[in-house]
């Protein structure tokens, strides 16, 4: 294994990303979380993510991805969307995102029509997460169960992008060591067989919840 598979655009490949990731969630995220303040969320993403992937079916793997470049940077937190302020320089601009990066006009999308239906409800960090696993529905793979009630950074980070993304050049020895330097043994860091629960322990990784963070009506900058 000569290189990392991380800047790859196939969803084989984006599910290993992602598969490997091991996260605690927190008893704040909750399946029904929207049930009440915005109980049209899901059929929202769906629909756009649907149509997205229809019209270019890479687009999936690319929302997937996406959902994993967040992530993997102090947790899924929505600062992967973050532009460039004076006061802190985002994370697109990182080694691992700089132009291959893809998803943000589909995820700026999905937030104006969330807020035209439920104005400052559904975080941008959660709209990721569930966009990432209507693609796979999409191109016809497995789904898996997914809570709600992340909320968004107020910050973004591009030292720690370029810092905790694998570098495409890491050979095998190489990626056992990113990841063990997270915490991650090498059976999580390989482990494809439970795909469902890899993506749950993902999508769970360090969120924000409770009065931390915001929900960004714009996910491109913060309030």
């Amino acid at each position: 294994m000569a290189q990392s598979s991380f800047y790859f655009y196939s969803l084989p490949t984006c599910i290993f990303s992602l598969c490997v990731l091991v996260g605690t969630a927190t008893g704040q995220l909750s399946a029904n979380f929207y049930a009440s303040s915005c109980p049209n969320f899901s059929s929202i993403i769906s629909s756009a993510v649907n149509s997205a992937v229809s019209n270019e079916a890479r687009m999936g793997a690319s929302l997937l991805r996406l959902h994993f470049h967040d992530c993997f940077v102090n947790g899924c937190d929505a600062s992967v969307l973050l532009d460039d302020t004076a006061n802190f320089t985002g994370e697109k601009t990182a080694i691992p995102n700089n132009n291959s990066l893809r998803g943000f006009d589909v995820i700026d999308t999905i937030k104006s029509q969330l807020e035209s239906s439920c104005p400052g409800v559904v975080s941008c960090a959660d709209i990721v997460a569930k966009a990432a696993l209507d693609s796979v529905v999409a191109l016809g793979g497995q789904s898996w169960n997914l809570v709600f009630g992340r909320r968004d950074s107020t910050t973004a980070s591009l030292s720690a992008a370029n810092a905790n993304i694998p570098a495409p050049t890491l050979n095998l020895s190489g990626l056992i060591t990113s990841f063990s330097n997270q915490g991650f043994t090498t059976n999580e860091m390989v482990a494809l067989s439970d795909f469902a629960n890899g993506m749950v322990k993902m999508s769970n990784l360090n969120p924000l919840t409770g009065s931390s963070g915001e929900v960004r009506t714009n996910c491109r900058r913060t309030n």
